[in-house]
């Protein structure tokens, strides 16, 4: 994955660049071995420094990489452990214990540090069907699994693990570059990010392939099934009526989303997208969007040839100076730290900083680190409560070992 300092904590870390399996290419060692720098504009005071606090002091969480809320008034918390369990809990700093909500291990498979249980979203009408979707590794053949559960008739604080029905399965021809987040957008659509398969290079040229889906941005209807199918596709999307095309397919030309969400507000779409050797990328992602991996990394060369469409820029990139591995994080919308609204906010997990960034008119106007990376907060991902205030799921070392190793924080004026 990385080199030098890459070398000792790459393949620990989530959704990191590269390859784990088989390791850099030598194109990729000397891609590293040319340094570069960010991209963003200069600091600006309206957006502030801030400090993270623990947001729950008496909880640990053993790898916890998403948290996310239900929509069903509640007011609980979910989060996601990445070797197979959610846990679940009241939204209260003084909160002493988490309850098991579902427990689906023993048919994860992590084998790889980017493999496990990765992603979970709450349908739209939870509170009256009680369905849920999550999305997985699985082995025999390795693959990706997503599957929607359904929560116990008898305790609306635990899921029936009995309850599973696949709903969509792509084969992984390596351990690595999983994405993935599952979301429902403003329009009720499920959308998933998937890697482009792993190893390095993109070596099937899966980021230009418009008939795998990998390297790509779903959009599916599970309210609806197409014969054949588990889920409907919607008859709008990009690449419906193109010949050879997966139908599935919103955006592509993405080597691996760790993390992408919905501004809740203006619906905006947003993505963190991991590099090769020398670039992270944050997106803003956009119907039939080709992101250009594996032509360019970022906005620069990388197998420069011919498109089927043109290729949008990143809204900010930065390079190895900055960090190693993004994570795509969210648009504040909450009233914690007010100083913040309506800026995106992301982090790298390997740098531990983190920034905002405003975006107005088609560009960016105010992009700045708000967070040094001080402290053993490795950022694995953010989340939302009902309210709109973030949360920051972090590992307390970059390999994430350990039996209870991870906290959540939250953001705090300083």
């Amino acid at each position: 994955m990385f080199q030098l300092l890459r070398s000792s904590i790459a393949c620990l870390v989530l959704g990191g660049a590269g390859a784990c399996a088989g390791g850099e290419s030598p194109q990729a060692e000397a891609q590293t071995a040319q340094d570069s720098t960010t991209t963003a504009t200069a600091p600006d005071e309206s957006l502030p420094t801030v400090r993270l606090s623990r947001a729950f002091p008496r909880l640990t969480f053993t790898r916890p990489i998403y948290l996310t809320h239900a929509g069903d008034g509640s007011d609980r918390l979910f989060v996601v452990e990445q070797r197979g369990r959610i846990l679940v809990f009241q939204n209260r700093s003084d909160v002493t214990a988490a309850q098991e909500f579902l427990d689906i291990r023993p048919i994860v498979r992590m084998r790889h540090n980017e493999e496990g249980l990765l992603a979970l979203a709450f349908h739209p009408k939870y509170a009256e069907n009680g369905r849920f979707y999550v999305y997985y590794t699985a082995s025999d053949p390795r693959r990706g699994v997503l599957s929607r559960f359904s929560v116990s008739v008898d305790d609306p604080g635990r899921a029936d693990p009995s309850s599973e029905q696949v709903i969509l399965e792509v084969e992984q021809p390596w351990g690595n570059h999983n994405g993935s987040t599952v979301l429902f957008g403003p329009d009720g659509y499920l959308y998933m990010s998937l890697g482009d398969g792993g190893a390095a290079n993109d070596p099937h040229n899966n980021g230009q392939d418009l008939s795998t889906l990998l390297a790509t941005i779903i959009r599916i209807d599970v309210d609806r099934q197409d014969p054949d199918r588990n889920y409907a596709i919607p008859k709008d999307n990009p690449f419906v009526n193109r010949p050879g095309a997966r139908g599935e397919i919103w955006a592509y030309g993405l080597r691996n989303i760790w993390r992408m969400s919905f501004d809740r507000e203006t619906g905006d779409l947003w993505g963190g997208d991991i590099g090769q050797g020398k670039f992270e990328e944050i997106d803003l992602i956009v119907k039939g969007g080709n992101y250009g991996w594996n032509i360019r990394e970022g906005k620069h060369d990388f197998r420069p040839r011919e498109s089927a469409e043109p290729l949008i820029d990143p809204v900010v990139e930065y390079g190895r100076r900055e960090g190693l591995s993004v994570t795509g994080g969210y648009v504040y919308r909450g009233d914690r730290v007010p100083q913040l609204r309506g800026a995106y906010i992301y982090a790298d997990y390997v740098s531990r900083k983190i920034w905002g960034l405003r975006y107005e008119g088609g560009k960016v106007t105010m992009h700045r680190e708000i967070f040094s990376g001080s402290g053993r907060a490795y950022v694995t991902s953010f989340g939302e409560d009902a309210a709109g205030e973030l949360y920051i799921c972090a590992f307390d070392s970059p390999d994430g070992r350990g039996g209870s190793d991870g906290r959540i924080y939250r953001l705090n004026p300083r």
